[in-house]
């Protein structure tokens, strides 16, 4: 039986669907492709890790941070930069922990 999937698949996932005797048909992609492939995932994981609750949301959110660490190498930075810019953005703008709903400003 044949499943069509197109989408993209972290590095192992060939391996693993050849060694439960299937085969698994491929293509490396360009880098633009790549980089809208990254996109579509990123959404794909987006979605559930808001339909998704303990242990599965956080299994969710180690796809989202690899997804980000991947998009980060395409522009020739790293996770660890990523990171290091949201402390600074926190630092000085502050994180969402206070949970500070803003509803409206008047002038």
């Amino acid at each position: 039986m044949e499943k069509i999937f197109n989408k993209l698949v972290r590095d192992n996932i060939p391996n693993i669907i050849e060694k439960n005797g299937e085969k698994a048909f491929t293509k490396i992609l360009s880098d633009e492709e790549y980089k809208i492939e990254l996109e579509k995932k990123l959404n794909e994981e987006y979605k559930e890790v808001l339909s998704s609750s303990g242990k599965d949301r956080i299994e969710e959110l180690s796809d989202m941070l690899e997804i980000i660490k991947c998009l980060a190498e395409l522009e020739n930075s790293t996770l660890d930069e990523v990171i290091e810019t949201a402390r600074e953005k926190s630092l000085k703008r502050g994180s969402f922990k206070n949970k500070i709903y803003l509803e409206k400003t008047t002038d």
